[in-house]
């Protein structure tokens, strides 16, 4: 299982940005998704996760009508469209696979990618 994370960056408060993440090794379109992220010094954070079929999808109180999670099954390519960015958004933003076909909450993912820079400035 491989799962790379692009997309970050240095932006300004209110922003938008989209990350991406390339999966490859196993049946991308059969497996929840879920993002999650680590800001400096604090703990890792549940933003985002989808089911395999996209139908599902579910947010973290912090994001949720801001942030929208999506997937290409077709390209096996996560998305996290992120809106109105702060500075509180600041983190490392990973991408992790759930070992079911439904979405998973943060201690479930099975595989974490590296992880990719998110940084708001005011």
């Amino acid at each position: 299982v491989q799962l790379v994370e692009s997309g970050g960056g240095l932006v300004q408060s209110g922003d938008s940005r989209k990350l991406s993440c390339a999966a490859s090794g196993f049946t991308f379109g059969s497996y929840g998704m879920t993002w999650v992220r680590q800001a400096p010094g604090k703990e890792l954070e549940w933003v985002a996760t989808i089911g395999n079929d996209a139908v599902i999808t579910n947010y973290g109180a912090g994001v949720n009508g801001r942030f929208t999670i999506s997937r290409d099954n077709a390209k096996n390519t996560l998305y996290l469209q992120m809106s109105a960015l702060k500075p509180e958004d600041t983190a490392i933003y990973y991408c992790t696979k759930c070992p079911r076909h439904f979405g998973c909450r943060l201690a479930e993912y099975d595989y974490r990618g590296p992880g990719t820079q998110v940084t708001v400035s005011s």
